[in-house]
């Protein structure tokens, strides 16, 4: 039933291609503790497989950070968090039923792909794993600046809007990490390679399996320079040679002050970027990501979830820029906003 509303849903709009289907819970780890560890099929080449379609849209029903009233608290039920997961989604379905107004760039609640998974909680009621407080670390002095002055001037002119309203990128958090919609990723691997298909702004991560040299250094890229190699049955992608950008968009599926917008997203070409793809049983894959940027942040950081399997998941081509008139009408909405004093 969910796919029949969603192609009603592209009926009427054709601006924007979404794709809904179960995914996997946000937080902690898959599997019951105390089992054997499951061994994944082969390649002919000798890599464990993980191909197919995945999606992560429920991690967005998990908070990126720890919340106030649970901090300093090692365990919780699979019952209480299961609540927490309920909680939230009802709270964001609430939210979009009673909006009415919104500011400029705004975007309308009913694209959002959480009216389309299910709430269900992992182990862990936060995103962050690192620091083990769950909670974000804080920013360096120059990266709060440059956030202020991005959240006061963003709209001034072309040239300070994000990256996605061009849909040229979301950079690599915006693609792997749960969002608004367009939470699928496919995964092909080849001898020597393997691709992750993001339909976010359907992007393709071409990943090269070692030995692969690094790039030259002077080379910066959106989504930095990914090189591939596995530990066990562990995927393990090293991503450097960022571009710099002050205003890439944070993931959307999360609450944009949840994310702090700009300060998350906002990266520099010291960033290094370390991913990790464990399959955990068949249909589970364990997805982390540690990222170091010591420009933006005074510390690393770490998020984890499981992405899940899902098999009736489509892709559909995400015709982002046809018929594209993001950068002018916002600008547009700011002078209007500017004239009423607002």
């Amino acid at each position: 039933m969910r796919y029949l509303h969603f192609v009603l849903m592209v009926a009427v709009s054709a601006t924007m291609v979404c794709a809904f289907g179960v995914a996997a819970a946000a937080g902690g780890q898959a599997g019951q503790a105390g089992a054997p560890e499951w061994e994944p099929p082969r390649l002919p080449d000798g890599q464990p497989d993980i191909q197919g379609m995945w999606n992560n849209a429920d991690a967005n029903h998990t908070p990126l950070e720890m919340p106030d009233e649970l901090a300093g608290r090692e365990s919780f039920s699979r019952e209480e968090l299961q609540a927490m997961a309920q909680a939230r989604y009802e709270g964001k379905i609430a939210a979009g039923e009673t909006h009415t107004e919104g500011t400029v760039g705004f975007y309308a609640l009913y694209w959002w792909d959480w009216y389309f998974s299910d709430p269900v909680a992992g182990d862990w009621p936060a995103l962050v794993i690192e620091p083990s407080t769950g909670k974000m670390p804080p920013q360096t002095e120059q990266s709060r600046d440059i956030a202020a002055y991005m959240r006061e001037h963003l709209h001034d002119t072309y040239a300070n809007m994000e990256p996605g309203d061009r849909c040229i990128s979301r950079g690599v958090l915006g693609m792997m990490l749960p969002t608004a919609y367009n939470n699928g990723t496919l995964i092909v691997q080849t001898p020597g390679y393997v691709v992750l298909h993001s339909e976010m702004i359907h992007n393709a991560r071409i990943i090269p399996i070692d030995p692969a040299p690094p790039i030259d250094e002077r080379i910066h890229l959106w989504e930095g320079s990914p090189r591939g190699r596995w530990e066990g049955n562990t995927l393990v992608v090293e991503s450097t040679n960022f571009r710099r950008v002050d205003n890439m968009r944070a993931p959307g599926g999360q609450r944009r002050s949840e994310w702090s917008h700009w300060e998350l997203a906002r990266q520099t070409p010291r960033r290094r970027i370390v991913e990790r793809f464990t399959p955990v049983d068949p249909d589970t894959l364990k997805y982390s990501v540690h990222v170091d940027d010591p420009e933006v942040w005074t510390a690393p950081w770490t998020i984890a979830f499981p992405w899940r399997r899902d098999n009736e998941y489509r892709q559909y081509e995400y015709a982002c820029h046809e018929g594209n008139y993001a950068v002018q009408n916002s600008l547009g909405g700011a002078r209007v906003q500017e004239r009423e004093g607002r």
